[in-house]
């Protein structure tokens, strides 16, 4: 499907049933060829969770019932949702009918999974419990105060740099913005660097990370980018890299790429 068919940037209404058909892929390979990658040949793992707040239905008595959602997409899908025919299908469940949340969660999974081409996980969760959110990530050094000068605000991956000294440790910045390649809607995000290698100059890493200011791509995409730099540019024995989006109608999203299996993308953190 083409980009400009998506339903991100037009007027909308609301669906009043059911309607997995509202479901709008983007084919990931396009980006990755644009990386410069192999078809099908990827040099990451990893996962896209998305965490969706605004989820209701029906349950057989009439009265509505209210969860969020944990989704998570696997990097290696054919495809990615487009976030906001994710909002209008999740809405198309207001008023349909279901005996319980496993129910739900069961229908939810079904039809992300066809719609992306990969095995969607979906956890269903109460809002009447509590959850951890957290500011900083434990572990993890801010670069947002590194003294820089020649900042720029178009994408600039020529600021990364390494010095000769092998270490292992952990970067992340508050200052990722990028903007929505249909709408041109800022997103923001904390991006996290973890990794084995030569070390990086933090003052150049806080430069490109301000270069994605006026950046026009998809948050996974944008992960995708700086994992693909980070490993032509620095020579790292290992990286994962893990961007932390805020919330936009009722979704956040949070990609995670690494040279390595068994990494998350860690826990909410506050600004979501």
């Amino acid at each position: 499907m083409a980009l400009n068919d998506a339903p991100l940037g037009k007027t909308s209404d609301y669906p009043d049933s059911y309607d997995p058909g509202l479901l709008f892929p983007v084919a990931r390979e396009e980006n990755r060829r644009r990386l410069g990658l192999e078809d099908g040949r990827w040099p990451w793992f990893g996962e896209d969770l998305w965490q969706a707040w605004e989820i209701s239905w029906l349950r057989p008595n009439g009265v509505p019932e209210v969860a969020w959602a944990e989704i998570v997409f696997p990097a290696a899908s054919p495809s990615i949702i487009e976030s906001k025919s994710l909002k209008l299908y999740l809405n198309s469940l207001n008023q349909a009918v279901y005996s319980s949340r496993e129910q739900v969660a069961e229908v939810i999974t079904r039809d992300l999974s066809s719609a992306c081409g990969g095995a969607v996980q979906v956890n269903l969760l109460s809002v009447d419990e509590s959850g951890e959110a957290i500011g900083r990530p434990v572990g993890f050094e801010l670069i947002d105060d590194e003294p820089v000068s020649e900042v720029a605000y178009e994408y600039s991956p020529d600021s990364l740099r390494t010095g000769g000294e092998v270490v292992t440790e952990q970067l992340c910045s508050h200052l990722l913005k990028s903007n929505c390649p249909v709408t041109g809607q800022p997103d923001w995000a904390t991006l996290m660097v973890s990794y084995t290698g030569p070390k990086l100059d933090r003052a150049g890493l806080l430069r490109y990370v301000v270069s994605f200011r006026q950046k026009q791509d998809f948050h996974e995409h944008c992960v995708e980018t700086v994992f693909t730099d980070l490993m032509r540019r620095c020579n790292p024995e290992s990286l994962t890299v893990v961007a932390r989006y805020t919330r936009r109608g009722g979704l956040d999203i949070n990609p995670w790429r690494s040279t390595e299996t068994g990494k998350d993308a860690g826990p909410r953190l506050i600004r979501q």
